[in-house]
């Protein structure tokens, strides 16, 4: 996922359009110089505003619309195992979008609301992929699905998550503690803390989910075909994380500045939601196994 050094951003910013670069002073939405990058013209508004990552915004337009229709037709399936943990997964990802037409899209916005908007953007992340990860956890039924002890306990620790996140991108930004001080200025950009919870932890509750589900569908439902739809699912995800920190320069040069990778990061990252969503209807139709109340068996 890049050349750095851990804990280090400066090369990452550099060369991608990521929400965390918001924070340091070298990002152009703190007046900066914009790490050395190519960075992207957008289109004049007058008087200095540029709207940048147009194709970024509309993509996160049809994707919440996207999101929006598969709750829909979650609510109207009649056999859904997980079917509440899995919407607020979906209501997880929609607010994610939501926060990446401020972020990423070059909307011309004050510098505390942008990076408000980024704060929220990280917590949102973070917390969105583990409810990912304990969606495939409630397959297993060792809590009914559902009922408000599962949803309670999914919600709090995500909020959990989501407020510490969130709290060290403002720390960081606002120099609250003065911790996180060193990160904001280059050559390195260097914060662990968010490195962590941004760059790691994400794919760390990705491979997890991905291993608990497989495990699910092999051992458990003795199925094969639902794992074509999870397996494209990850590659679409890996090709969006490929346009997004190895691709993007190239693209952005290549075009003039026009676009850059985080268009193509935003498109396949829809795809691989999708994908999901097709992967859990898939496991959740009336003619699989029903799981016996209360315990971990199928029959």
């Amino acid at each position: 996922m890049g050349s750095t050094q851990f804990g280090n951003f400066h090369n990452f910013c550099r060369d991608s359009t990521l929400p965390v670069c918001n924070l340091f002073h070298e990002s152009r939405v703190r007046g900066g110089t914009g790490f050395g990058r190519c960075n992207l013209n957008g289109i004049s508004l007058g008087e200095g505003r540029y709207l940048e990552n147009l194709g970024s915004i509309l993509l996160c337009g049809l994707a919440i619309l996207i999101t929006l229709g598969l709750i829909w037709r979650s609510e109207r399936k009649q056999a859904a195992v997980g079917r509440r943990e899995f919407q607020l997964f979906l209501v997880g990802y929609i607010i994610v979008e939501i926060c990446e037409i401020f972020t990423v899209g070059g909307f011309p916005l004050k510098e505390n609301v942008r990076i408000g908007f980024t704060a929220v953007h990280l917590g949102a992340i973070v917390a969105t992929l583990w409810v990912l990860l304990l969606n495939g956890i409630v397959g297993y039924q060792l809590l009914d699905d559902g009922t408000p002890i599962s949803l309670g306990l999914i919600l709090l620790s995500a909020i959990a998550l989501f407020v510490g996140t969130g709290y060290i991108a403002l720390d960081t930004a606002y120099s609250w503690t003065g911790h996180f001080d060193p990160s904001l200025d280059p050559p390195d950009n260097r914060n662990i803390g968010l490195y962590v919870l941004y760059q790691l932890v994400p794919l760390v509750f990705l491979f997890g989910f991905f291993c608990l589900e497989g495990v699910l569908v092999l051992k458990v439902l003795g199925e094969r075909k639902p794992m074509l739809y999870l397996f494209a699912a990850a590659l679409l995800f890996a090709i969006g994380q490929i346009f997004q920190y190895v691709v993007s320069v190239h693209i952005c040069t290549g075009t003039d500045q026009k676009i850059d990778g985080a268009l193509f990061e935003t498109l396949f990252t829809l795809l691989s939601v999708v994908m999901i969503w097709v992967f859990w209807s898939s496991i959740t139709e009336d003619d699989w196994p029903v799981p016996v109340s209360g315990g971990g068996s199928y029959t």
